[in-house]
């Protein structure tokens, strides 16, 4: 019987269907019987791997991209992500709602692996290599945790930089979750905290999983797999994964030294370099590379991620959902840098895109061609190994983190230039402010579909204006079946929806939310 509770729970790491924040991963209620080994709380851990497989892929990365300008919808895309397309974001949306409901069930998931952790941890008669290794799977946890507030702090709160009344105002943050205690008694159920207590408490869970996994790290003549993690492309988490994560919580949070700080110990003390302008495509179409930190464990066909490229790409050639706007394509291929290494790893073309029947030329986006280790039968479905942390990362944000100082070394800048530009020559900057809307403009290429701009938009302070498509003087006939309710789209600086609405179904379920939706969303 505990076998099968066991693979009940682990079963759940990969389904979020919780409605209620604390509500358990599907077939925990025995979990007690379950976890009685330090074999079983190894199993019970490789939960906090499928989440972080499927929180870093899917459409988890793309929506807020769908949302923003780079990309316009097609007719014949049956409406796909269209609320986000046309910008009518609502509290009740079931994509709202599940993308909040999903990230509280792996939260509850993380505080019942440290919950066990620490039951374990008292247990008499622990070997010490029992112990690190009980404090690295807490310390995963802790940093599974932080990721997922950080990811709910990122979409359902207003930026920290920006946020009305400061990060301290009330209700301006997360309800923070901290137990495994299931319950229907909704009196327990908290109200929002401040944006300052949501970051706080997500920086000392990173401050202990950084602790944590050094620590397990530092016995790497005891436990074999040490050396890999430290490796690029590590399938496990590292404490160069933690630092990662630390800066850009610091970057979103205006926190200048320490974001130079970590990026810099990444960059100066990982075994990780920058992909170069003759290997960057094929980090992304081979998928072997120097430069991801951490690059999520997927094995097919039971653990692997979700499709990123599907929404953008088809196996026949024939169809997409969604096609770069042509600005976008602008962006790329036009530049005094040099030529653009990224233009040929993200764009490809259609010879014969159909619509109506008739085909078009067009060009995709072709960032996530699909890894065929994880094909079903002989069809693509556009599922890669995701990178969610990467060395460029690091050199741009300790680039931006010099600007925000005033210090004009464009010494990061150059380098990461260096290598995405065939023939790049090194700049000089006069002023700090130049150099910060240089590293602006990279971290808008070089993130495209990753999620970031939608952070950037947010914590700068700035709106967009999605390119008007004009199939006439763009020389391509494709544009003439976008959807026009998206095409030409344009968000003010400050736009409300550029933070998504508290769900509806979680106002209703949650009577210490009351008062507390979002600004622009109504009560």
């Amino acid at each position: 019987m505990k076998k099968i509770y066991l693979s009940l729970m682990l079963l759940g790491a990969v389904t979020f269907t919780s409605c209620d924040m604390d509500k358990a991963p599907y077939g925990a209620l025995d979990e007690n019987t379950a976890i009685t080994k330090m074999h079983d709380l190894t199993m019970f851990r490789n939960q906090l791997y499928g989440t972080l497989r499927s929180v870093t892929s899917g459409s988890w990365v793309y929506t807020t991209d769908i949302q923003l300008d780079h990309f316009i919808g097609l007719i014949s895309n049956g409406n796909k992500l269209g609320m986000f397309s046309k910008g009518t974001i609502l509290p009740s949306d079931g994509d709202i709602e599940s993308f909040w409901a999903g990230s509280y069930s792996s939260i509850a998931t993380c505080n019942s692996i440290i919950a066990k952790c620490d039951e374990f941890a008292a247990k008499p008669d622990l070997s010490a290599n029992d112990k690190v290794l009980i404090e690295r799977y807490k310390g995963e946890a802790k940093f599974t945790r932080a990721y997922m507030y950080l990811w709910l702090a990122d979409h359902y709160c207003q930026s920290y930089t920006q946020v009305k009344g400061g990060p301290e105002a009330k209700a301006t943050g997360l309800p923070i979750v901290t137990t495994f205690h299931p319950t229907s008694d909704v009196t327990k159920y908290p109200s929002r905290s401040t944006l300052k207590e949501t970051f706080d408490f997500i920086n000392k869970d990173l401050s202990e999983a950084y602790a944590a996994l050094k620590a397990y790290e530092a016995t790497g003549d005891k436990n074999k797999d040490v050396a890999a993690l430290l490796k690029p492309c590590s399938e496990f988490l590292s404490s160069f994964a933690v630092e990662a994560l630390q800066a850009r919580v610091a970057l979103l949070a205006g926190d200048w030294a320490t974001a130079k700080a970590k990026a810099e110990d990444v960059i100066e003390n990982g075994n990780y370099s920058l992909a170069n302008v003759s290997n960057y495509k094929a980090m992304w179409d081979d998928e072997d590379s120097s430069e991801p930190i951490f690059r999520p464990y997927m094995v097919s066909p039971s653990e692997v991620g979700g499709s990123t490229g599907g929404i953008f790409l088809s196996d026949n050639q024939l169809s997409a959902d969604y096609i770069p706007t042509f600005g976008t394509m602008l962006d790329y291929a036009q530049s005094e840098k040099g030529s653009d290494v990224r233009f040929d790893a993200f764009f490809t073309t259609y010879d014969n895109l159909k619509i109506h029947g008739v085909g078009y030329e067009a060009y995709v986006f072709n960032k996530y061609p699909g890894n065929d280790q994880f094909k079903v039968g002989d069809t693509k479905n556009f599922v890669n190994l995701m990178k969610p942390f990467r060395l460029s990362e690091m050199y741009l944000i300790s680039a931006e983190a010099d600007a925000r100082m005033g210090n004009n070394n464009p010494a990061r800048l150059n380098e990461f230039c260096a290598n995405r530009y065939s023939g790049y020559e090194t700049q000089t900057y006069d002023n700090a402010q130049k150099l910060l809307d240089d590293v602006l403009i990279e971290r808008d290429k070089e993130f495209i579909c990753e999620g970031m701009r939608w952070s950037d938009l947010r914590r700068l302070n700035v709106g967009f204006d999605r390119y008007k498509s004009n199939p006439a003087e763009d020389g391509y006939d494709i544009y003439k079946f976008v959807v026009k309710a998206a095409d030409g789209l344009s968000y003010a600086a400050g736009d409300h929806r550029l933070t998504w609405p508290i769900p509806k179904s979680e106002l209703d379920a949650n009577p210490n939310l009351k008062g507390q939706q979002n600004p622009g969303y109504g009560d």
